[in-house]
């Protein structure tokens, strides 16, 4: 064979070649769509029953259809008839109602003082002596008198002392007289009446609570601290206070009895609107109790505790406020003593909404104390 000829076959098998190469590659090209859009259509096919099957599981056995109702966990106190009192809280230092300073009827050198801070002293009992004696002069010495019956609370001067008529020898006071001066706030001076009653209690005595009125209320306002001056009488405690101690001081400005009251938590505002929720667990009891399945399947602990967890539906009940003090309220209208009112967990509640009542708060005492 010849050179020519050798060189016209590698041609041939070179075209040839070439044309089989693209032969393959165009019918991978025509091939690919047609096989992408049936893998895309089954994939479709298989999406629509996976979808298909979790519409169908949705629904639950038993459910038709129904969706789930949601059972709020909450916490209730019973409402109660009792008593509720409103006060203002300030601030006082006990003082003698009587304090009277003894002052000599001469001039001249205190000689002798006969008493001590803390003795009793009746009226017209000699408790000092000045001698009105000068240079030269020798005058008889002039007796300092108790001015009333009490106990000496100050001797500003000592024996050697030079003294005038306008000196104090000394300060007697009644200490079984004693009240407490207290200033209140200007916005509160229309609350503030002669009589009120009030509770004072001291640090000295923490585990103790005094008794007392208002005797006297100032006719002015002090202009610098705006606050009015009211002087309570001590109605007892006197044989162990002393004059100048601090105490705390509750005005009793308004008292009223057998009123409905649950703790202020209660409470619901929304939209200028004043209610609360109340538990009726007759309703609950007809209705069906799917809702709570998920919660029945979490184990056979719950099913000891079915008395201290019982299902309710919540009432929306519009009420009207009044006395709102130490986390106390009273309700005027919308409630009746005996009703189970939602205490904790009312934040998310509407009216009809299902609640399991998980605790019941011991209720309020019928007799208000100031905390």
């Amino acid at each position: 064979m010849g050179k020519k000829a050798f060189r016209i076959i590698v041609v041939v098998l070179l075209v040839a070649a070439l044309l089989a190469i693209g032969i393959y590659f165009g019918s991978q090209m025509f091939e690919g769509p047609a096989g992408g859009s049936e893998k895309s259509g089954e994939t479709s096919s298989d999406q629509k029953g996976v979808q298909a099957a979790g519409q169908g599981n949705s629904q639950g056995p038993g459910q038709g259809g129904e969706e789930q109702q949601t059972v709020f966990a909450v916490s209730t106190i019973q409402s109660i008839r009792g008593q509720i009192k409103d006060y203002i809280d300030v601030n006082g230092d006990v003082v003698t109602k009587t304090k009277v300073d003894t002052y000599p009827d001469t001039a001249g050198k205190l000689s002798s003082l006969y008493v001590e801070v803390g003795d009793r002293v009746r009226k017209d009992q000699v408790i000092a002596e000045v001698d009105p004696s000068r240079p030269g002069m020798q005058f008889s010495a002039s007796p300092v008198k108790a001015p009333i019956s009490g106990m000496i609370t100050a001797l500003p001067v000592q024996v050697g002392s030079t003294v005038s008529q306008q000196m104090t020898v000394a300060q007697v006071s009644k200490m079984d007289d004693l009240e407490i001066r207290v200033h209140v706030a200007e916005r509160f001076i229309s609350k503030m009446q002669v009589g009120l009653p009030a509770e004072i209690t001291f640090e000295a005595y923490p585990s103790r609570s005094f008794t007392g009125r208002v005797r006297e209320i100032s006719p002015v306002v002090d202009p610098v601290s705006r606050t009015l001056e009211l002087k309570i009488s001590l109605s007892d405690g006197t044989d162990v206070l002393k004059s100048g101690m601090f105490g705390e001081v509750k005005i009793i400005t308004e008292e009223k009895a057998k009123v409905v009251k649950i703790p202020s938590e209660s409470l619901v505002r929304r939209f200028g609107e004043d209610f609360v929720f109340v538990v009726n667990r007759d309703a609950a009891a007809g209705t069906d109790t799917s809702g709570t399945e998920a919660e029945a399947e979490a184990g056979n602990d719950e099913a000891g505790s079915e008395e201290s967890t019982k299902l309710g539906i919540a009432e929306r009940r519009k009420v009207s406020a009044g006395i709102e003090i130490d986390q106390k309220l009273e309700i005027q209208s919308g409630l009746e003593p005996g009703e189970e009112v939602v205490y904790r967990g009312q934040t998310l509640l509407e009216d009809g909404s299902k609640v399991r009542v998980v605790e019941q708060v011991q209720p309020l005492s019928e007799s208000d104390t100031l905390d």
